[in-house]
């Protein structure tokens, strides 16, 4: 990947591992030594295969997505401290970034002995941040929940919103995963498909939610066109995406990442005082799952649409550290010259390349994690200890001395 220079002072950080000391926020791509707004934009699952697979497709041989063209460029090894597994999964691996501690697989912001670890988002709101959780997962999924929850199981969604709206209080929480505020018996908004029901066991927390000061927004229009300065929008049962193999899986989100992103940064920026933002793709990770190339091409096209409008808002505040990565890298994703007489049903594609005569297919290894390390860009101040390879629990410390928290 290509750096380039931005004249801001945003750090831009892909989700990654790593182990540089980060004694003190130095400056890539801008002149601010101190991060006022910190963006982390997570691609689930988003290994270098990833990366190469969204490049080739949407942009062509020599071209570059938006998420490529940051100052710094590096690697993240993204091991858990699990007694059992090599490879991490979400929860550990976002808690690894949004405290700087390892824990066991399945934990939610707790270490290997579940006790509470105090998150970034927890300390920027403890500065006088505003604080924000976006994603195309079910909002109290274990991505966004490691970054404002504790609890032993990644499965305990119900006890997650209402951590959320009890002790965290992010004041942006937007995505899926209506079914967990919900009692049983009151499906929402939303119709249960087969296998989906409501099943809060602590009543009604959408309501509660409510009643301690968020306004609950139920599409994309009334997203748009609210002025609220807490927001609460669950956008679909589950997940927002449709997961499934080629033919199946279908990536259409009710109301688009970049939307969402871009009503966050429009509300959380009236704080003076800064804020925290968590964004994740969750498609790149879902459609790795199921080995399907073209959900993912579709889930990284709305991914780096999202990047571009974080990046025309930090053009405007240049004092903001921006962090892009992958928790993990799924499926084991390779890229391979097309080859007409291969008929191997596990291969997608063949896959144009823009711009020339060119032709891959998509290989695959698994339908779960691997141990690969994932790609990081970020730019903005602290973003140069990003270079290199780090471990994910070095993230969370660029992103607290960049803050000063």
């Amino acid at each position: 990947m290509r750096g380039r220079g931005l004249a801001a002072a945003t750090v831009l950080v892909v989700l990654c591992g790593g182990s540089a000391a980060v004694a003190e926020t130095t400056t890539a791509g801008s002149g601010a030594r101190v991060a006022r707004n910190i963006i982390y934009i997570q691609g689930d699952g988003l290994g270098l295969g990833q990366r190469d697979l969204l490049r080739l497709a949407l942009k062509g041989n020599r071209g570059e997505l938006a998420m490529d063209g940051l100052a710094v460029t590096g690697l993240v090894r993204t091991a858990s401290d699990d007694p059992d597994e090599i490879v991490t999964d979400s929860a550990a691996a976002a808690t690894a970034l949004a405290t700087g501690h390892r824990t066991r697989n399945g934990a939610v912001g707790v270490d290997v002995h579940g006790r509470p670890l105090e998150t970034i988002l927890e300390q920027a709101k403890r500065a006088g941040k505003s604080t924000g959780l976006v994603t195309t997962a079910q909002v109290t999924g274990a991505s966004p929940a490691a970054f404002a929850a504790h609890v032993p199981s990644r499965d305990s969604q119900s006890d997650i919103a209402k951590q959320y709206i009890e002790n965290s209080r992010p004041d942006v929480l937007l995505g899926g995963g209506e079914d967990w505020w919900y009692p049983k018996g009151n499906p929402g908004l939303w119709p249960d498909k087969p296998g989906e029901e409501s099943r809060s066991p602590y009543g009604n927390l959408v309501e509660r939610a409510q009643r301690t000061g968020y306004t609950y927004v139920r599409d994309g229009d009334e997203l748009r066109n609210t002025r609220a300065n807490r927001i609460l929008g669950l956008f679909a049962n589950e997940d927002m995406v449709d997961y499934g193999p080629d033919g199946v899986g279908e990536y259409a989100p009710r109301v688009p990442l970049q939307q969402m992103a871009r009503k966050a940064l429009d509300t959380l920026s009236k704080n003076q005082r800064g804020f925290f933002l968590f964004l994740e793709e969750e498609g790149t990770d879902g459609m790795s799952h199921e080995n399907n190339a073209h959900g993912v091409i579709d889930a990284g096209r709305a991914l780096d649409a999202t990047v571009a409008e974080v990046l025309r808002f930090v053009r405007t505040h240049p004092d903001t550290l921006v962090i892009i990565g992958g928790d993990h890298e799924t499926g084991g994703l390779s890229i391979e010259n097309h080859d007409g007489s291969d008929t191997d049903p596990d291969q997608d594609g063949p896959f144009d390349v823009p711009g020339s005569k060119l032709q891959f297919t998509v290989d695959w290894t698994t339908h779960d994690h691997t141990g690969a390390d994932t790609p990081v860009t970020a730019e903005g101040p602290g973003s140069d200890r990003l270079g290199g390879t780090v471990d994910n629990t070095d993230v969370y410390r660029v992103m607290r001395a960049a803050g000063r928290l």
